[in-house]
C-alpha cells in the first residue's frame, strides 16, 4: 500500500524508531528499508521510506514468512487488506502527534 504524509522534523531513521520499525539496510535510491516484527522474524510490517520535498513516500506491506528465492520467487507481502490498513493508520496517527 503506498500513501504519502507531510514529512516531520524528524529525520528518516529516527522517524522509523518512533514508529517502532528497526533498520533492515539503506537503499542505493535513499530510501530506507524499514520492519517492524510482529512475532520473531516473521510475520512483519514492511516499509520503503524515502523523501519526496515536503512530503514522506510509504510503500507498506505485510510480509508473511521469509522470501524464498532459487528456482521459484516466492515473495508472501500483503499490500491490501485489514491489518495493512490498521498499520496505515496507525503511522498516521503516531506521524499527526508529532506534528501537533
Amino acid at each position: 500500500m503506498k500513501f504519502q504524509t507531510p514529512r516531520p522534523r524528524e529525520n528518516l531513521a529516527n522517524l522509523g524508531r518512533l514508529l517502532g520499525y528497526r533498520l533492515l539496510n539503506n537503499l542505493f535510491n535513499s530510501e530506507l528499508n524499514l520492519v517492524r516484527p510482529l512475532g520473531q522474524d516473521y510475520p512483519r510490517f514492511h516499509i520503503y521510506l524515502k523523501e519526496d520535498g515536503p512530503n514522506l513516500l510509504f510503500n507498506l506491506h505485510l510480509d508473511q514468512k521469509r522470501p524464498s528465492y532459487g528456482r521459484e520467487t516466492a515473495h508472501s507481502g500483503e499490500y491490501q487488506g485489514k491489518l495493512v490498513e490498521e498499520e496505515k493508520q496507525r503511522i498516521e496517527q503516531v506521524l499527526a502527534n508529532l506534528n501537533s
